[in-house]
């Protein structure tokens, strides 16, 4: 009998919920950066072991909005809730509960759904700051399990796979069991692209970018593929192009190599720059850019 469930990962940015889903698939799925808010849409990760297919979904970290993409954002992550069978709540190790943390502990409890608590980075820090942390959490909810993990390097990510079983049911699976997303490849490749804006560029300009596949080629050894990179100034399309073009360059040649990897095949990648001004905060431009509010609810 086949079993299955749907496991939403929520918690505030920059706590590691997109390197977790990575870790847990062992392949990239979600794109990853030291810089906040880098996950805008929900991802789907699937886990599929002998009889058991696990369901992950990656969703943005919860903030407060400042644009009507940020909207989105909040929307994506609160709206997963509504459609899952357990959570886990992604934190750092700190001595206090945040405000975004108790509101999502106030949802698992009016919900009435399972949660597991994650403390990751625990390499960074030391026992005392993660048994402080899960004093201070265990005062709030009484959670299905803490793991304690590291997601960047793996550890303890198996404990929180066995801590999920318990959430599993008898039913048909959704996905084939070789299946590990099911984001198309263009998308897939758009993020890539959007990843590597935010590894190389400076702080505020990556998160007033967007990426769209314009055109993909498959030939017989090589894909051909062209895309658009839409920024909200012209001085910020002057910076990502860079001097003799040597940014865009930079970017555009971390991009191939991920995406070369993802397709096992060569790519030829074609980067152009546009400006749309203030398109986050235009649901026009929003939805134009791959940012749907039909997809969230």
């Amino acid at each position: 009998m086949k079993k299955t469930a749907f496991i939403a990962i929520v918690g505030r940015p920059n706590v590691g919920k997109s390197t977790l889903l990575n870790s847990i698939l062992g392949e990239k799925v979600a794109i990853v950066s030291k810089k906040p808010q880098t996950t805008r849409n929900r991802i789907t990760g699937v886990h599929t072991v002998e009889d058991k297919q696990f369901v992950f979904l990656d969703t943005p970290g919860l903030h407060k909005p400042r644009t009507k993409l940020g909207d989105y954002m909040v929307k994506a992550a609160t709206s997963t809730l509504g459609g899952v069978d357990a959570a886990i709540l992604v934190v750092e190790a700190r001595e206090e509960v945040g405000d975004i943390e108790r509101s999502l502990i106030n949802r698992f409890k009016s919900d009435k759904l399972p949660a597991i608590l994650v403390i990751n980075k625990v390499d960074a820090v030391n026992s005392v700051n993660i048994a402080k942390t899960i004093d201070a959490y265990s005062k709030e909810h009484e959670f299905d399990a803490v793991v304690p993990l590291s997601a960047k390097n793996g550890k303890g990510v198996d404990i929180l796979l066995s801590e999920c079983e318990k959430y599993l049911y008898d039913g048909e699976w959704l996905f084939p069991s070789d299946i590990v997303t099911d984001q198309p490849e263009r998308l897939v490749a758009a993020e890539i692209i959007r990843e590597k804006l935010l590894r190389v560029l400076d702080e505020e300009i990556p998160h007033g970018t967007a990426v769209v596949i314009e055109e993909w080629t498959e030939k017989r050894d090589v894909v051909s593929i062209r895309a658009e990179i839409y920024c909200e100034r012209p001085t910020h399309k002057g910076i990502i192009i860079g001097k003799g073009g040597a940014t865009i360059k930079k970017i555009g040649t971390y991009a191939r190599e991920d995406i070369e990897k993802m397709l096992d095949t060569r790519v030829f990648l074609d980067l152009y720059v546009r400006v749309k001004e203030n398109w986050r905060d235009s649901d026009f431009n929003i939805a134009n850019l791959g940012y749907k509010k039909d997809d969230i609810e």
